[in-house]
């Protein structure tokens, strides 16, 4: 495994980190989670993503039980907060103060831990003032229950003002956690400068474009049965935007750029994303351990420049580069 620093911040995370969306506490049994996680310690992840929405707490739950026993000064533990949990009640989301303080409580009692290595914001909040969502978010810290704070899917000029408010109130705004990919690439022209210039480092997500990276959906076949394509459980929803038969069409020609690699077309995926000098982790799930084993095969790798100009030749117009569809993704009514 390979480490680095967490955007300009002292901590190191290890730069193939572990995510449980859309799996534990749902797509696979506990026991196999339980396996994943091990794999994942056993092959150097010592980072560990998840969010207090997922599966509506079964996943903290799930990762705290197999993280169990583990010395807790060796791992870096991530979680979120903003989306509804719970019964669904009128507070039970945002980034109030009254949401943000009682989800770390929770948060922390489904992980089973003392504190969070890192908290983040996981999706902007448009009914609440950022200023009442960052001192609530330093209160946090100061309570010694998260060590950092973070945000996830917000824009350019929303980190830039939460950073801001972050220096005044002396508390460490160290991370950014978008949808990043060969094909869906928004954050390159804002986000990505941006935080550069603040000390902001990416922990990427669906750095293998929901599995379609990985080669296994060929156009105009049938999805492989039990594939995220298939599930209705939310990851058949997640996929869609990439299941075009052109886009399909286009990976499959990656093949040849990842033999001449000696990489898997999801380690060459994984490879991608941590090119990117801003990139601090790319996340990846698993529903089986040998998945986690393949993954952690793209660290340390570094892709020629040829092989870089390849790619994006072969991908060409599949690529989304739209910066306006991370603002999109912010809800612009509560969700009750």
């Amino acid at each position: 495994m390979h480490f680095r620093y967490l955007g300009r911040s002292g901590m190191q995370i290890s730069e193939i980190t572990y995510g449980n969306w859309l799996t534990h506490g749902s797509q696979v049994e506990n026991d196999v989670a339980t396996q994943c996680v091990r794999a994942a310690l056993e092959h150097g992840i010592t980072s560990f993503d998840t969010a207090d929405v997922y599966a509506n707490g079964r996943a903290e739950e799930v990762l705290g039980a197999a993280l169990k026993g583990e010395r807790r000064e060796s791992l870096e533990i991530f979680t979120k907060v903003y989306w509804p949990v719970g019964p669904r009640g009128k507070n039970d989301q945002g980034l109030s103060r009254k949401h943000v303080l009682e989800g770390i409580d929770g948060s922390l009692r489904r992980l089973g831990t003392d504190y969070v290595d890192l908290y983040q914001a996981h999706r902007y909040d448009m009914f609440t003032p950022l200023e009442e969502t960052m001192q609530a978010f330093a209160d946090v810290v100061r309570a010694g229950k998260a060590l950092y704070i973070g945000v996830s899917e917000w824009t350019a000029d929303q980190i830039r003002r939460a950073h801001a408010l972050a220096v005044d109130l002396g508390i460490s705004l160290v991370s950014s956690q978008p949808q990043y990919s060969m094909l869906w690439r928004i954050v390159e022209d804002e986000v990505v400068p941006t935080s550069e210039e603040l000390g902001i480092g990416q922990i990427v997500w669906s750095p293998i474009a929901q599995g379609v990276l990985t080669g296994k959906y060929q156009p105009g076949e049938a999805w492989p049965e039990g594939s995220r394509a298939t599930d209705e459980k939310g990851g058949g929803d997640a996929i869609k935007r990439f299941l075009a038969d052109d886009t399909l069409a286009r990976v499959q020609k990656l093949r040849p750029v990842a033999g001449d690699l000696g990489l898997t077309m999801a380690q060459l995926a994984v490879a991608w994303v941590l090119q990117n000098r801003n990139v601090s982790a790319a996340l990846v799930g698993a529903s089986r351990p040998e998945q986690v084993e393949e993954n952690v095969k793209a660290a340390g790798v570094r892709i020629p420049a040829d092989a870089m100009a390849a790619i994006d030749d072969v991908l060409g117009e599949a690529v989304t580069r739209d910066p306006a569809l991370v603002a999109r993704s912010t809800p612009k009514r509560r969700p009750v």
